[in-house]
């Protein structure tokens, strides 16, 4: 079982290059951090988890720069978007970017993407709501063609050049709720479905794995618990369903209030 990590990177919280440091010699696996562009004060969505709008969601920071921190001072730790809000992106800026992570960090980028909650965040980026999953699977075939093809072709581009090349091919995980939407998303173009949490993960994965065999793609079937609080009757539960990889939560403070959190979870490797 491969063990990562997950923080709010922001001005007030662990430096992420710090904590990218203290979670490779600690022996975990990978390095997660989310993204919100900005937080309308409006506030007119409400937070999915109730109450309060926690602070954290006001002052993330970019994702790509904080996990260019994390790559430069670690050599094996993974760096992952958990999640990159797709439909908020220009795909060839963003396609661009993660790619020249990718290539820097020697192939260690895992793209997380999700498509988001917040209606009056995703519309600020002139994105209907309604159409936020059309928008991010459009992003996310463009970036790949980029990524991929020495000559790409992508919906209303002319076919283009783009270096460098990623190392390799970044995974690509799709957050959100399970159904039938969403898993034919992942049957199509990503590697596998990044729920938050993980309950009802064995009531779904029947139905995952019907979609990606549907689609001849039965790889694309790995998930990935994201944001849980581990225990180790809940990784010995999650290998028992053939899961290899856990995203552990962490909270977004200072160090003397995650590194202690950090070494609890250690010991579960």
């Amino acid at each position: 079982m491969r063990l990562g990590v997950t923080m709010f990177a922001t001005d007030l919280a662990m430096p992420v290059h710090e904590l990218a440091r203290a979670a490779e010699e600690r022996g975990f696996d990978s390095l997660y951090v989310p993204e919100h562009t900005h937080i309308p004060v409006s506030r007119r969505t409400p937070y999915p988890g109730g109450g309060e709008l926690p602070e954290e969601y006001r002052r993330t920071l970019d994702p790509l720069v904080a996990l260019s921190y994390a790559a430069a001072v670690t050599g094996n730790l993974r760096v992952g978007t958990g999640i990159l809000l797709a439909a908020q992106r220009d795909p060839i800026v963003t396609a661009k970017a993660l790619a020249s992570l990718d290539h820097l960090s020697g192939g260690r980028l895992v793209v997380g993407v999700g498509f988001g909650w917040n209606v009056e965040e995703i519309e600020n980026h002139g994105v209907p709501y309604g159409r936020r999953r059309e928008v991010a699977r459009r992003n996310v075939l463009a970036m790949q063609a980029l990524w991929r093809d020495e000559v790409a072709v992508v919906e209303g581009v002319e076919p283009s050049w783009s270096w460098p090349k990623p190392h390799r091919m970044p995974p690509v995980y799709l957050g959100g709720a399970p159904g039938p939407k969403l898993f034919a998303q992942v049957a199509e173009y990503a590697d596998g479905w990044m729920p938050i949490g993980g309950h009802g993960i064995k009531a779904a994965l029947p139905a995952l794995r019907e979609a990606c065999e549907k689609a001849g793609r039965p790889q694309a079937c790995e998930v990935i618990p994201f944001g849980t609080r581990p225990t180790r009757d809940k990784l010995d539960y999650y290998a028992s369903l053939g899961i290899t990889q856990v995203v552990a939560t962490l909270p977004s403070g200072p160090a003397d209030v995650v590194l202690p959190l950090l070494d609890e979870y250690a010991a579960l490797l």
